[in-house]
């Protein structure tokens, strides 16, 4: 389970071009299933995310993670507070908990698909070999096992955006974070790009997703809908 306590995210603080990007959100997430924030551009929900995500750090309030068992000492209580994490621990913890869909793919031209989707996984220190068993074990589950050698610009949108979900799975995450992922993808593709979501949330895993694409939010699979304008929560489903 993720909690977020009085949330807020504010840029420029204290100069005349001060923004508050999410503004005291409260929320509980359950562990498992699909949550999407839904809201126009400017909304605060890829800012929310990047909060959740350990990618960037609250001004104000507490997120706290349940079933995490960090890599360093941490005192005991109900949940890890992540809200005023050193950075070096920010990077583990994401490391280890959450795999990262963006918007933009950010996948890496020079060099290959297999190396693409091993990537996020080389500074946990694996066997090479084991590593890349595991990779080709995903390409497989996604039907990219024919592209194991192929350059990046071989590939087609909805074959890079599944490239994009292997590399998010290599370290086995609890938590899926995808900002924006049907963007760029045409109605097929994103229909397909659920269902991958729906299977993984299936296996157990939390996907959270922010997205304007009814696509994504009108999905059977959604099992909750949050909406978002100018930084603070709507609606809840």
């Amino acid at each position: 389970m993720i909690t977020l306590s009085d949330v807020s995210k504010c840029f420029n603080r204290g100069l005349p071009s001060q923004f508050t990007a999410v503004d005291q959100v409260s929320l509980r997430i359950d562990a498992g299933g699909i949550t999407v924030l839904k809201g126009p551009s400017g909304s605060g929900k890829t800012t929310l995310l990047s909060l959740i995500g350990c990618m960037a750090r609250p001004t104000s309030g507490r997120i706290l993670l349940e079933g995490v068992s960090p890599p360093f000492p941490c005192p005991g209580e109900n949940g890890l507070d992540i809200s005023s994490l050193p950075e070096r621990f920010l990077t583990e913890i994401r490391r280890r908990t959450f795999g990262f869909i963006f918007q933009q793919f950010n996948l890496i031209k020079g060099i290959g698909v297999l190396e693409n989707i091993m990537l996020p996984a080389y500074p946990l220190g694996e066997p090479h070999a084991k590593l890349r068993a595991r990779a080709i074990v995903l390409l497989e589950r996604l039907r990219l096992e024919r592209h194991a050698g192929s350059r990046l610009d071989w590939l087609s949108g909805g074959e890079l955006q599944r490239v994009a979900i292997a590399r998010a799975l290599i370290n086995d995450p609890a938590v899926i974070i995808a900002d924006e992922p049907t963007a760029h993808l045409d109605s097929r593709l994103s229909l397909e790009f659920m269902e991958i979501l729906s299977g993984l949330a299936g296996s157990g895993r939390t996907v959270l997703i922010a997205s304007h694409d009814p696509i994504v939010y009108d999905a059977p699979s959604a099992a909750r809908v949050i909406e978002m304008r100018d930084g603070r929560i709507t609606a809840a489903q």
